[in-house]
């Protein structure tokens, strides 16, 4: 689906980690719906470097981008050289800022902050000074444990990447005071879909249950499951909120989600029933009581005001949708 009219003819749109979940996503989606604007994909491909909880540092992976046909430079945005040689060497248009140290997990607190906050900040004078509109991924993981449903302004992040997006919505506030481009900032929530396969063990539960049960094997879930409630988001509607954010005058920090709040068990039957098994469920103790969000539901009002952005997947259309891509990845990469 295409979600705007404007004509992108010989744009130019830099998408950073544009090889892993969201920004492929992105990327196919102009490559499909604005052929004629000329994309830009800058991610730090995987190289096998870990985090200190064995996980990996960086999730850009080369099979996202299998039929991309713009341009690709694997880079690090903390790298200040490589990010003048961008300011010198091309004039974007809009810039949509997907890269960052993901991992919720993640224990490195010097990398997290500058990665996902000070290379921001160089990004943003990037932006400024080739007048492009701002377009960045920030989180739900602001609201930590923050009363349901999350409202911009109630923030109180439980762990470091919180911390760091949260930092980022207030860099932007800064710049959005002085600047005369526009700079939106997107907090997704629980976001499942294709492409998200690479990011290993931090992709959905959607897709972890998916491949689950394609194996044969008893969901697990934690006990009270069904008690256990997320603002699940299919990633079509991540990208219209992004496509629909290049609006110019729309600066802010919006939620992005569903506004409906859906439990781990709904999850577990729904792809039962798309594929056709009846597993018996198998409940185990949550070990993360006291540190674990057991209610998000994103307060969208102001997102469909000032985006025009209206959720179009349920959780039964955006699991149908996504079938035949578990099934795939499965054959392909598991079995």
């Amino acid at each position: 689906m295409r979600y705007i009219e404007d004509d992108l003819k010989d744009k130019t749109i830099l998408i950073t980690g544009g090889a892993g979940f969201v920004g492929s996503n992105l990327a196919f989606y102009f490559q499909k719906n604005h052929p004629d604007a000329n994309i830009v994909i800058l991610d730090t491909f995987r190289s096998g470097e870990t985090l200190s909880n064995g996980n990996l540092k960086s999730f850009g992976h080369f099979k996202n981008l299998l039929g991309f046909n713009g341009e690709v430079i694997s880079g690090d945005i903390n790298d200040k050289e490589l990010l003048l040689d961008l300011r010198n060497k091309y004039k974007f248009d809009y810039i949509f800022h997907e890269a960052a140290i993901s991992d919720t997990t993640a224990l490195e607190q010097d990398l997290m902050i500058k990665t996902n906050v000070n290379a921001y900040k160089d990004l943003l004078e990037l932006a400024m000074e080739h007048n492009a509109n701002m377009i960045y991924a920030s989180s739900a993981a602001t609201y930590g444990n923050a009363e349901s449903p999350q409202k911009v302004g109630r923030e109180a992040p439980q762990n470091v990447y919180g911390f760091s997006k949260l930092s980022m919505d207030n860099l932007s506030r800064e710049y959005m005071k002085t600047s005369d481009i526009s700079i939106v900032g997107l907090r997704y929530f629980n976001v499942y879909g294709p492409r998200e396969y690479f990011k290993n063990t931090t992709a959905s539960m959607v897709l972890q249950f998916g491949h689950q049960i394609l194996s044969g094997k008893n969901p697990r879930l934690f006990e009270d499951s069904d008690k256990i409630l997320r603002d699940f988001i299919y990633i079509e509607d991540i990208i219209q909120a992004n496509i629909k954010a290049m609006q110019p005058k729309k600066s802010g920090i919006y939620n992005v989600g569903t506004g409906k709040a859906r439990s781990f068990q709904d999850i577990v039957d729904i792809l039962q029933r798309e594929l056709g098994t009846n597993l018996t469920c198998e409940y185990i103790l949550n070990p993360f009581i006291g540190s674990y969000q057991f209610h998000t539901e994103a307060d969208i009002s102001t997102t469909k005001e000032a985006l025009g952005y209206e959720p179009a997947y349920e959780m039964e259309d955006g699991i149908k949708s996504y079938i035949d891509e578990i099934k795939r990845m499965y054959e392909e990469e598991i079995k």
